[in-house]
């Protein structure tokens, strides 16, 4: 209530259609909304901490995504990367690892892929426990 608010971008600025095609890597700022199928990376410009990815139901995406807002009811075959806020429709199909810090999951979303949460990043510590001779004895007996 007290905090500072985050803006999210609500606007769409760049729709690309159903039936377009694209091949190569993709930089944008503002909200970007992709029906259609792209090959390649999908980025977030600069530190545009704003920027907000919405993958519709027909939209095709095959390669890396790294935006901080996501909204996702296609396919995805790559690696996402949402350093706010990611959130996998019941259409979403990912075959690929989900690096998040929020994450909201609709019942019918697909994930085949781990997902790491930011602020767990840190490795597991690994604990193995050696039992003395003398535990061991007993244990056999």
């Amino acid at each position: 209530m007290f905090g500072k608010k985050r803006r999210v971008v609500s606007d769409i600025d760049t729709l690309i259609g159903e039936n377009t095609v694209i091949t190569g890597d993709i930089q944008f700022a503002g909200g970007l909304r992709v029906d259609g199928r792209i090959s390649g990376s999908i980025m977030a410009a600069g530190n545009k901490q704003h920027s907000l990815l919405v993958l519709s139901e027909q939209g095709v995406i095959e390669g890396k995504i790294k935006v901080p807002y996501l909204v996702i009811n296609g396919i995805v075959k790559g690696p996402i990367h949402s350093d706010e806020s990611l959130e996998l429709q019941p259409g979403a199909k990912i075959t690929g690892d989900i690096y998040y810090k929020t994450i909201k999951i609709h019942q019918g979303a697909v994930v085949e892929g781990k997902m790491v949460c930011h602020e767990n990043s840190q490795p597991e510590k690994l604990i193995t426990y050696v039992a003395s001779a003398e535990e061991q004895k007993e244990k056999v007996e």
